[in-house]
């Protein structure tokens, strides 16, 4: 029996798809909505903003850091691989163990340590301190985000999930570009040390606001009953006993491996035994965490979940939509900056629209979702990114900034935007609330695998492009066509990965969250 065969699915034309829960194998009790839900939401946005705005504020700081701390190309590459190492090979694991031992309580445990290590690498004074904290920063990232997404979920129900999570969708977007902005801003201003300073009030208010507002759900409260069996944990009475030590180790150092063989190819190739190595280890590991999990008593993660048809639409949707919008901020800042000379503070403000049309992007996506259905959503989100994609094919070493990549990419991140949010809805689909966490942090695992294998794929395909600055010949160019015609590809395969595993018909605006009785 297929593992999403306990959801009813109608075609697009069909009125809606029912969510599990219905029926008289458990029953949808929602409660009357919390009025103060769209100010959690606010908070839980605040602070997955920061993560997102770290990776690229960062990287517009990493001259002015290399000058003042006296790093090296290799030490400065560390500052921003240690952040996203962490921070993606956690993921999975901070999801999990968010859906064990309750998800405010490991939201608030990931900001701490996220908040103090942004305090920290403010406060460094030499790369191995900086870089340590940025280890640090990474860690309290993964604990934070896949549980901030579980609360999401848990507030909201029928449709104004689906608009809470447009909202959140668009954090990715808009998260990459003002973070160009805002490291311009602060580098030419107060200094380097600000693009983590200013991650401490942010964090210190929603550190003492989530708590006032946001009760901690018991362990067990909140989750599916009478799904069949093997459908969820139940937690609390009939949780599983131990540790599932394989389990976890395989989960982390997989991902790990993978985050790091990308970023080695990102800078040496693919051909280079530092980047092929990583990767391969990558497999064994995954091959590893199956026997460990198909053998393990109390599985950490049980198989049949993993193997759901809408995660692994949604995955692969989010790893495409996160791999192609980062890869063309990389590409359009890289073409801004050492071809047409514009200084980081001027690509920041370029920028702008763009973060505006994916905020756009998700908040339409929200409602195509709700009218159309994700699979249609989402293949005319796909499809439009990838006209954008094509547009920014034709960039011209004296080209104008505004004619030729502002169209393009205002096209590409408002497809992208819509498919963000078909992305979520669609790996978060039918997950019962036991799984919320761990199906939080894989959606999350694909944003930050994605923006990898988007970057190291890209920078292979433009090749000498990227060795060029704006002294270089008109060959140097060249690449940047075939990247974005390698990014229109990419979302034109997701458009039709999408149309097969993305769950039919609307979602059924009557659904909550799955509670037990």
């Amino acid at each position: 029996m297929s593992s999403e065969s306990h959801t009813h699915e109608k075609p697009a034309g069909a009125e809606h798809e029912p969510e599990p829960g219905h029926g008289h194998h458990g029953e949808v009790s929602a409660g009357p909505p919390d009025p103060r839900r769209w100010l959690i939401l606010t908070l839980l946005c605040m602070a997955q903003f920061m993560l997102i705005v770290d990776v690229t504020v960062v990287n517009v700081a990493l001259p002015t850091i290399g000058d003042e701390l006296a790093l090296g190309a290799g030490a400065l590459t560390w500052v921003v691989t240690a952040y996203t190492l962490f921070f993606g090979s956690l993921l999975l694991l901070g999801g999990r163990v968010g859906d064990l031992l309750g998800r405010r309580r490991m939201f608030l445990a990931g900001l701490t340590v996220f908040t103090i290590a942004s305090l920290m690498s403010g406060l460094a004074d030499s790369g191995g301190m900086l870089i340590t904290a940025r280890a640090c920063q990474g860690v309290g990232a993964a604990i934070m985000s896949p549980a901030a997404m579980a609360l999401v979920m848990s507030v909201f129900h029928g449709p104004e999930r689906n608009r809470a999570l447009g909202v959140w969708a668009a954090i990715g977007g808009t998260g990459a570009a003002f973070g160009v902005l805002l490291g311009g801003v602060l580098v030419s201003g107060p200094g380097w040390e600000w693009v983590f300073y200013i991650n401490v009030p942010i964090g210190v208010v929603v550190l003492v606001a989530v708590p006032a507002l946001l009760k901690e759900q018991a362990a067990g409260h909140g989750h599916a009953s009478g799904h069949g069996h093997g459908h969820g944990y139940r937690h609390g009475r009939g949780a599983p006993r131990g540790v599932d030590i394989p389990g976890a180790l395989t989960m982390t150092a997989t991902p790990a491996l993978l985050i790091y063989g990308l970023v080695r190819a990102r800078d040496h190739g693919f051909d280079d035994a530092s980047a092929w190595m990583p990767l391969a280890g990558a497999l064994v590991g995954a091959a590893l965490f199956v026997c460990a999990e198909r053998s393990a008593a109390a599985p950490l993660v049980r198989l049949s979940f993993l193997a759901r048809r809408s995660l692994v639409g949604g995955f692969l949707v989010m790893l495409a939509a996160s791999g192609v919008l980062i890869s063309a901020f990389f590409l359009c800042s890289f073409w801004l900056q050492h071809v047409l000379g514009f200084s980081a503070l001027k690509t920041g403000l370029l920028f702008l629209p763009v973060a505006v049309a994916t905020s756009m992007g998700a908040h339409l996506g929200s409602q195509a979702v709700a009218r159309l259905g994700r699979r249609t959503a989402s293949g005319a989100g796909l499809v439009v990114a990838a006209v954008g994609a094509l547009l920014l094919s034709g960039l011209e070493r004296d080209g104008n900034a505004w004619t030729q990549v502002l169209p393009g990419f205002l096209l590409l991140a408002f497809g992208l935007g819509v498919g963000f949010v078909c992305a979520i809805t669609s790996a978060m689909h039918g997950v019962e609330h036991s799984d919320a966490g761990l199906a939080s942090g894989l959606v999350n695992t694909g944003h930050e695998l994605g923006a990898s294998l988007g970057i190291a794929v890209v920078a292979a395909v433009a090749g000498a492009s990227l060795d060029g600055g704006a002294g270089a010949g008109v060959r140097s160019i060249d690449g940047f066509g075939t990247a974005f015609v390698t990014c229109a590809v990419i979302s034109l395969v997701a458009a039709v990965a999408g149309l097969v595993l993305l769950p039919k018909g609307r979602p059924d605006p009557s659904a909550g969250p799955v509670l037990a009785h």
